[in-house]
């Protein structure tokens, strides 16, 4: 048994199996000859595989509130930082993130846990944006509704498939729906 491995090894495989092949992927066995140990390994730090995934559901949890804080957290005007959130959620670049992503909210179909979690992560982000809208907008409900489609806008375009073809239109249609977002 590899002893230095550390059970945040674990947790990052497991979430790398989980983007690859959704959560059936993540099986104990398949993450053990990942990581070159034995099952022997993963028992030292998790009871079954159960706890796993718990483990996953909440590293998930807290990185993804943690980034949006930090995201937000700026003395810059309100539509600059959203302006930057936009680049930063619509940028393509980080397949591994935009898959777990989208692995875990399949996964929240099926599990009451991976579900709460879920939805723990959407409402700090619609608080998070919501709060920089208030300082565009008097009203609560205003500020609320606009981070709602501000949010919706970014999960829902990632789902659609456009082709190289559109790409150009698809770089146009980007400019005009951030500048209706932002303004």
């Amino acid at each position: 048994m590899n002893s230095k491995l550390k059970r945040e090894a674990w947790v990052h495989e497991a979430l790398s199996a989980l983007a690859e092949g959704g959560v059936a992927s993540v099986k104990v066995e398949v993450l053990a000859k990942r990581l070159k140990v034995t099952k022997g390994s993963f028992y030292w730090h998790f009871k079954n595989r159960s706890e796993l995934l718990q483990q996953v559901l909440l590293f998930w949890r807290e990185g993804r509130i943690q980034t949006i804080q930090r995201q937000v957290a700026s003395e810059r005007p309100a539509q600059e930082v959203l302006g930057e959130l936009l680049r930063l959620y619509l940028d393509r670049s980080n397949p591994r993130g935009n898959a777990i992503e989208l692995a875990v909210r399949d996964w929240a179909h099926t599990d009451p846990l991976a579900a709460d979690v879920v939805s723990q992560v959407d409402a700090q982000r619609l608080v998070s944006v919501a709060s920089l809208y208030r300082q565009l907008t008097p009203s609560d409900d205003a500020a609320h509704a606009r981070a709602y489609l501000f949010y919706s806008y970014i999960f829902g375009s990632s789902l659609l498939n456009t082709s190289s073809a559109q790409l150009e239109d698809e770089a146009h249609l980007r400019q005009l729906c951030a500048a209706l977002l932002i303004s």
